[in-house]
């Protein structure tokens, strides 16, 4: 079966938990970005079902996919995609034409009752090098983790993998790391060995985290699926506020959600209707993903309603948002990102205002400003709270040096540093940057949302 799990095991524990499988492909050209908030389900695959990416974007319109699982089947270092133990390139093609329509693949390893490359890799180094192997032979460079079950209890390969994705995102910053973890109604299980204890070790090693994912599934036959995930949704929000030390919006904006597509393995049924109450839940909260399981055996039977539901948030049409230019009024050029660019650490500057994507931008309630053409926030180079740092774009990880505060007076104000969004010596000349300044009253720190 492609998703299993023991009676003992639903009864001994409300958690949520899933099991998945799929592939990927190498990219000359650097792979589309993610949008702040997105969906992404989940797809096992295999030689059988490998036409499921194409069919379900042609009904549903999503370009986002969860491919998984890679597990470790021969004891070593070398993952293998779960369902049918193939190598891991066999979907190579699939991800390239996933990629070059414009979307993007997660590549997940782990999922219930599997065998974790972190359990049989027999050193930091030879682990993190399996990681930036996968990365390199498949042009994907967001890896998800689905932690449970006694690999969750194995705290030496909590430590071990937390050191390699820190070695990996050391040596190739634009790699993305999300988890994927059990919940409660009231958040994430604490404890020695616990999913709470697994990011608690995740900060303590450096690992950057993009995305915690809660599976929001099987909590209890004849328990309420929807209101659960919606109380573990805000739960977790709160342990993720405290640990990560950010607003509570910014906690949303870095979780997932994950349901079962319909039936549910403690017999309760996460509906259509559910999943349209959830996505609006999620987009009013700004949660940062969607996802459930499964594509394939959940969901194409349907004809991939729930992909259709849950890709409303990637649009951004249950929260009334959509893209905005942001005007300099001294110049009447338009905030871009130089050379269209979507890599962490471009640089913004002033350009004509001539309907690029580069320019356009979704001002979120979370205080983050996101680039539509690379799913990055407006941010401060390197950190820094110095009169005339410039800004950039750059990964979105909730500290407040990305958050700002949009005033009606036109000044948009930094969080970190209390200064305004200038432009470099109050240029109106083409492809002049934007830094902060002491907020003075100057023309250059003006701006027009458009």
């Amino acid at each position: 079966m492609r998703f299993t799990r023991t009676a003992a095991l639903l009864a001994a524990m409300p958690l949520a938990t899933i099991g998945l499988v799929l592939t990927a492909a190498p990219n000359a050209m650097a792979a589309p970005a993610y949008p702040a908030h997105f969906a992404a389900p989940y797809l096992q695959i295999s030689t059988s079902d490998t036409g499921d990416i194409a069919a379900d974007m042609s009904a549903s319109g999503l370009k986002y996919y969860t491919l998984a699982f890679l597990t470790s089947s021969d004891g070593n270092c070398t993952p293998t995609w779960e369902d049918g133990g193939y190598s891991l390139g066999q979907f190579n093609s699939q991800i390239a034409s996933l990629q070059a329509d414009g979307g993007n693949a997660i590549i997940s390893f782990g999922g219930a009752g599997s065998t974790d490359l972190a359990q049989t890799c027999t050193s930091v180094s030879s682990l993190t090098a399996a990681y930036a192997n996968v990365v390199n032979t498949t042009g994907v460079d967001r890896l998800d983790f689905d932690v449970e079950g006694s690999v969750l209890s194995d705290t030496s390969a909590t430590s071990i993998r937390d050191q390699a994705l820190a070695a990996l995102q050391a040596e190739n910053p634009a790699v993305q790391v999300d988890f994927t973890l059990a919940v409660n109604p009231n958040g994430l299980p604490t404890g020695t060995g616990s999913e709470y204890a697994l990011l608690q070790d995740a900060k303590s090693k450096g690992v950057k985290v993009s995305i915690v994912n809660i599976m929001t599934m099987d909590f209890g036959d004849g328990q309420n699926a929807l209101n659960d995930a919606e109380e573990a949704s805000t739960d977790t929000a709160s342990q993720l506020a405290g640990l990560y030390g950010i607003s509570t919006a910014a906690a949303y904006n870095m979780e997932g959600l994950t349901p079962i597509a319909g039936q549910n393995d403690d017999n309760e049924d996460f509906t259509q209707a559910n999943a349209s109450t959830l996505e609006s839940f999620a987009a009013a909260n700004g949660v940062g993903e969607l996802s459930f399981w499964e594509v394939d055996g959940y969901d194409k039977p349907v004809g991939y309603a729930y992909s259709k539901i849950f890709n409303e948030i990637t649009s951004g049409s249950s929260s009334g948002g959509g893209p905005d230019t942001i005007v300099g009024n001294n110049s009447g050029l338009c905030l871009s990102v130089t050379g269209a660019s979507t890599s962490a650490g471009a640089l913004t500057d002033l350009y004509t205002c001539n309907g690029s994507v580069s320019e356009n931008w979704t001002i979120n309630s979370s205080g983050t400003i996101t680039g539509n053409n690379s799913g990055l926030c407006l941010s401060v180079s390197g950190n820094s709270s110095t009169l005339k740092a410039t800004t950039d774009i750059n990964t979105c990880d909730g500290d407040s040096y990305e958050k700002w505060t949009v005033n009606s007076s036109g000044t948009i104000v930094n969080g970190a540093s209390g200064l305004c969004l200038s432009v470099t010596g109050a240029s109106t000349a083409l492809k002049a940057t934007e830094d902060i300044y002491t907020c003075n009253g100057s023309v250059s720190e003006y701006w027009t949302k458009g």
